[in-house]
């Protein structure tokens, strides 16, 4: 996945969001925002999401996480 700063994002986005590919936008070297981009089938777009929330609960069935459990695990700071 692509990152970009917020600011060249903003300054740029009609060419990041033409890309086509998703994109992490960062601040201060940390990500505050996903850009998945979305093409026009409906029944594709979907069965994505369909995807996405079959990972989600998988995900908490394997460690026992609430979903909000996994949503905080994924804001909190990298360890270094």
């Amino acid at each position: 996945m692509k990152s970009v700063g917020v600011r060249e994002f903003r300054d740029h986005a009609t060419k990041y969001l033409s890309l086509g590919v998703p994109l992490a936008v960062e601040r201060h070297g940390k990500v505050i925002g996903l850009y998945f981009p979305v093409r026009a089938d409906k029944n594709e777009v979907r069965r994505a999401l369909d995807r996405i929330e079959t990972n989600v609960e998988d995900l908490a069935a394997r460690t026992g996480m609430t979903r909000e459990e996994l949503a905080q695990a994924f804001e909190a700071e990298p360890p270094v």
